[in-house]
């Protein structure tokens, strides 16, 4: 199979879409534009997957690089732009104020989207940075969309926040680099795989100082805490298709950076460090997450948080290392990402229902929108990793390869937290469901279109399912996946 072609279409047909989408300058238009630009990026990446080669393929004169890993991270960034893409019809055109701009917002969706697909192809670390900061200026100007003071402020935050993070990880790189010219000479190609050739004859010292800046400056854009503080607010404040996108997609692809960094320090010998260095940095995120989500009104700003969580817990799979949690967190990436979407799109769906963002105005969320209410409280029980839900099966799986690893402490750490945020988070959907009748005169009137909820139900099914059933064949991917580099 020509890869060429396809990851040559994967980028080119996201930028002819925004080409059209700008020239023609309908709204109506625009929708479909991108929603034919989704449907087509997600048939790629599905083949992309599908067809994977056994072994890591460098191509594009070197420039890109396909591991099962990257193709992987690929196929959530396809499927959450997909689904995202259907939403947005729906939740956009509640929004009849910024009709006007809707070409616009279309145009910056695809363009978020092709800076996605973009960076897990990298080969050359450097340029890696450059996609994942490209990612960072799209997403700011759709976080900022909607021109509330609000938004404004998130998006600036946003910017500010990821970019001083980016720049250490810059730092990191060269770090990475600088070691490299040790043994290479003063000038090599900077490729993940010559940075684990070398990395055996790195000073030790220089080694774990890159990586740890390097975790630092990418965990800042995955929103690992103490680098957290931007996220609550960009999640919370843009469009509710783009944060799924933020969510169940971009955060993905700033870890696989992270890991591909730590398997540079697995080659020099110094795993150990590396691994408990992210390991702890998940569990802070778990912890943080919980404390915060105990405490939470705002409904995206709650799932904001839990998003904290979940990279928290794919920080602990990957810090663990072992084939066991590799899996678990390969799985768990897919199911958050879907999880998510539809949590997300739930909580757009009662925002503009209610016309609040406060989860104590949103009450009896059941009665007045029943499909939608029970498709949000399903996606509810399953982000908190309860059975019979495919983050369940994550979750453990996650846990069982701590246990086999060299820091089987954080074992219960995370299960203790775990327990501790699925209280919280169901108590906020016990009073949206059960709480008190809505204020006179303050009861929801919106009607929601199909286009509300049919990517909920998309996202539903396989949520279950995979809960119910972990396909033989992933798990031999996963498997494979652990072996090949990254």
């Amino acid at each position: 199979m020509d890869f060429t072609a396809l990851i040559a279409a994967l980028w080119i047909i996201p930028a002819i879409a925004i080409v059209l989408i700008v020239a023609i300058h309908r709204p109506h238009w625009a929708e479909y534009l991108n929603l034919t630009s989704s449907v087509a990026v997600f048939g790629l990446t599905l083949a992309i997957l599908v067809a994977a080669p056994g072994k890591a393929l460098v191509t594009g004169a070197g420039y890109i690089l396909l591991t099962p890993l990257g193709a992987w991270v690929l196929f959530c960034v396809g499927l959450v732009y997909l689904l995202a893409s259907l939403y947005a019809i729906g939740y956009m055109r509640l929004l009849p104020e910024e009709r006007p701009r809707l070409h616009k917002y279309y145009a910056l969706q695809a363009g978020f989207a092709m800076t996605m697909l973009i960076a897990p192809l990298m080969n050359n670390p450097g340029i890696f940075w450059i996609a994942i900061d490209l990612t960072t200026i799209v997403s700011a100007f759709l976080v900022g969309f909607e021109r509330e003071a609000e938004c404004i402020e998130a998006a600036w935050k946003y910017l500010i926040i990821v970019s001083a993070g980016l720049a250490l990880a810059l730092l990191g790189i060269i770090l990475f680099y600088w070691g490299g010219t040790f043994t290479l000479g003063p000038t090599y190609a900077l490729t993940w795989a010559n940075l684990r050739a070398v990395a055996p004859q790195m000073p030790e010292t220089l080694l774990f100082l890159a990586f740890l800046l390097t975790l630092v400056g990418f965990g800042t854009k995955v929103g690992l805490a103490p680098m957290h503080t931007w996220l609550p607010d960009a999640h919370s404040e843009g469009p509710a298709p783009v944060s799924a996108m933020l969510s169940g997609s971009l955060l993905n692809i700033a870890l696989l950076g992270i890991y591909r960094f730590l398997s540079v320090v697995d080659s020099g010998g110094h795993g150990v460090m590396g691994h408990t260095a992210l390991l702890v940095l998940g569990v802070v995120s778990l912890l943080v997450a919980g404390l915060f989500i105990v405490r939470q009104d705002g409904a995206k700003r709650l799932l904001a948080y839990s998003s904290l969580e979940h990279m928290g817990v794919l920080a602990i799979g990957f810090g663990f290392g072992g084939p066991i949690a590799f899996a678990g967190a390969m799985y768990h990436m897919i199911n958050h990402a879907l999880t998510k979407s539809m949590m997300f799109f739930g909580a757009g769906n009662m925002m503009r229902a209610y016309g609040t963002k406060s989860m104590s105005q949103m009450r009896r969320v059941l009665r007045y929108y029943p499909v939608s209410g029970a498709l949000w409280l399903l996606g509810a029980v399953a982000i908190t990793g309860a059975p019979p839900f495919g983050l369940f099966l994550s979750e453990i799986t996650i846990l069982r390869g701590g246990i086999l690893s060299p820091n089987p402490w954080a074992v219960w750490v995370m299960a203790i937290l775990l327990i501790l945020i699925f209280v919280a988070f169901m108590n906020h959907f016990r009073r949206m469901i059960w709480g008190p009748e809505p204020e006179p005169g303050a009861e929801p009137t919106l009607t929601l279109s199909v286009w509300n909820t049919l990517p909920m139900w998309l996202a539903s099914v396989p949520i279950l399912v995979l809960g119910l059933w972990w396909p033989e064949g992933l798990w031999h991917f996963f498997q494979h996946a652990f072996v090949v580099q990254p």
